[in-house]
C-alpha cells in the first residue's frame, strides 16, 4: 500500500524537475547532448570518483560497518533532484544539470549495484545490494524521467520565454516545498540523533563531500569547461540522494546500529547543503556563473539568467537588399546555416563605384523566434550580452543599405 508520505514526496519532486526542465531550451538540451566531454567528466565524476572518496574513508577512518555501508550507499547513489534546483537559483547551467539528471538516473540501475557489490565486499564483506529497495528506485526512475520528459516538451510545445520563467518559479517554489517536507519528516525519526557520534563520524561523513567537490573543480577546469559547467558538474557530483540510503539503513540494521546508520544521511544531507551553499555563492562572486556578481544577492536567486540570456542572445533576422551580382556577396554562415556576417558591395549612383560594406550580424538564429518574456535582464550590460560590439546591430546599416526587420 502506498503511503500518504511517498504520494506526497514523489509529486514534489514530479514538479520540481518538471519545472527546471520546462526552464530549458530544447535547443540548449540538444547542444548539451552533443557535449560529450562536460557529460563524460560528469559521470564520472558522480559513479567513479565520489563512490571511491566513499570507499577510502571508510577504510582510513575504520567507521563501524552501520555507519560505513550507509556512507558508500551515501557515495554510490545518483545525485538528487535538488542539483537541478541548486543550479537553477545560483544560476549555473541548467540545460547541463538536467541532462545529467536524466542519464546520471538511467545509468544509476546498473552502475549503483555495481559500485555497492564492489566497495561493500572490500570493506566489509557484506552484501549490500539485496537490501535495495528496488521498488523505490524504479519508482523515482519513472517520475524524474516523465517530468523530464513532459518539461521539456511543453517547453518546445509553448515556446515562450515567459513560460520558461513561469516553469522556472514553479520548480523553485516545488523545491523549497520539498526540502522543508524532507525535514519535517526527518524530524519524525524518533531516536535518531546526529550530535552522539565521535569526531571520524563527523569527518568521515563530511569528507567526501569536501573531496568531490575539490576533484571536480580540479578535472573540470583541466578539461577547460566553461565556467558554469564546471560550476554544474561540482554540483551533480557532490549532491546525492540520501533517501535511497535512507530505506537501506531502515532494511538493514536494528536498534543502536540503526540509530547510527540514520545519522548518515542526516548529517550528510546538512553537510552537502551548507557545503554547496557556500560554493555556489563563491562561484557567483568569481563569475563562475550565469548571473553577474555585482547584482544583489536576492537578484540573483530569484532572476533565471539561464532564460535571460538566451532570450537577449537570440536575435532578430535582418533582410538586407543584395546587390544583383552574387560574385559581389561574400557570406558566411555557421554548422546550423546561420548568417554570421555578410561582406557586399554596394552600388554608389554618384561616384560610379563600388564602396565595401560589411555587415556583422552575429548569431542569426535559423529556429522560429520564441514569443518574448517581457522582463528585463538585471545587471548585464549589452556590451556582456553581445561581446566586442557596442550593439547587436553595429555595422549592419549605411546609408545605401535597405534593410527590413522581421
Amino acid at each position: 500500500m502506498v503511503s500518504f508520505n511517498e504520494i506526497a514526496g514523489n509529486t514534489l519532486l514530479f514538479f520540481l524537475v518538471f519545472g527546471m526542465s520546462a526552464t530549458v531550451d530544447i535547443h540548449m538540451l540538444v547542444a548539451q547532448l552533443k557535449n560529450t566531454k562536460a557529460i563524460s567528466m560528469g559521470v564520472f565524476l558522480q559513479f567513479f570518483i565520489l563512490p571511491l572518496c566513499g570507499f577510502l574513508v571508510v577504510k582510513f577512518f575504520e567507521l563501524e560497518q552501520s555507519v560505513g555501508i550507509t556512507l558508500l550507499v551515501v557515495t554510490s547513489s545518483p545525485g538528487g533532484s535538488y542539483s537541478n534546483w541548486w543550479c537553477s537559483i545560483f544560476n549555473a547551467d541548467l540545460a547541463l544539470s538536467v541532462t545529467m539528471t536524466a542519464i546520471s538516473t538511467l545509468l544509476s540501475v546498473i552502475l549503483m549495484p555495481l559500485n555497492l557489490l564492489f566497495y561493500c565486499k572490500y570493506a566489509y564483506e557484506a552484501d549490500v545490494v539485496q537490501s535495495l529497495d528496488f521498488n523505490s528506485l524504479f519508482v523515482a526512475l519513472t517520475v524524474v524521467i516523465s517530468a523530464i520528459g513532459l518539461g521539456l516538451a511543453a517547453s518546445a510545445k509553448v515556446h515562450s520565454y515567459r513560460f520558461n520563467i513561469l516553469a522556472n518559479r514553479l520548480g523553485s517554489y516545488a523545491g523549497v516545498s520539498l526540502v522543508a517536507y524532507s525535514a519535517l519528516m526527518s524530524n519524525t525519526g524518533g531516536e535518531t540523533q546526529i550530535w552522539e557520534h565521535s569526531w571520524q563520524f563527523y569527518v568521515g561523513v563530511m569528507l567526501p563531500c569536501l573531496v568531490g567537490l575539490f576533484m571536480s573543480n580540479i578535472l573540470t577546469s583541466f578539461l577547460s569547461l566553461k565556467k558554469p559547467e564546471r560550476v554544474t558538474l561540482s554540483v551533480e557530483c557532490c549532491y546525492q540522494n540520501v533517501g535511497i540510503a535512507t530505506s537501506v539503513a531502515l532494511t538493514m540494521f536494528k536498534g543502536d546500529e540503526l540509530s547510527q546508520a540514520m545519522a548518515v544521511p542526516l548529517y550528510y544531507g546538512l553537510i552537502e547543503a551548507i557545503i554547496l551553499g557556500i560554493y555556489c555563492i563563491l562561484a557567483w562572486k568569481a563569475n563562475w556563473t550565469k548571473a553577474p556578481k555585482n547584482v544583489s544577492f536576492w537578484t540573483m536567486v530569484a532572476t533565471s539568467y539561464e532564460v535571460l540570456l538566451a532570450e537577449h542572445a537570440d536575435l532578430k533576422a535582418i533582410e538586407v537588399s543584395l546587390p544583383s551580382h552574387q560574385q559581389d556577396v561574400n557570406e558566411k554562415v555557421n554548422r546550423a546555416g546561420d548568417t554570421i556576417y555578410v561582406k557586399y558591395n554596394v552600388e554608389d549612383d554618384e561616384e560610379e563605384d563600388f564602396q565595401m560594406v560589411n555587415c556583422m550580424c552575429i548569431d542569426l538564429p535559423s529556429h522560429q523566434t520564441k514569443v518574448a518574456s517581457g522582463y528585463q535582464l538585471p545587471g548585464v550590460s549589452e556590451s556582456e550580452v553581445y561581446p566586442g560590439a557596442s550593439s547587436p546591430w553595429t555595422e549592419c546599416f549605411s546609408p545605401t543599405t535597405t534593410t527590413t526587420m522581421q
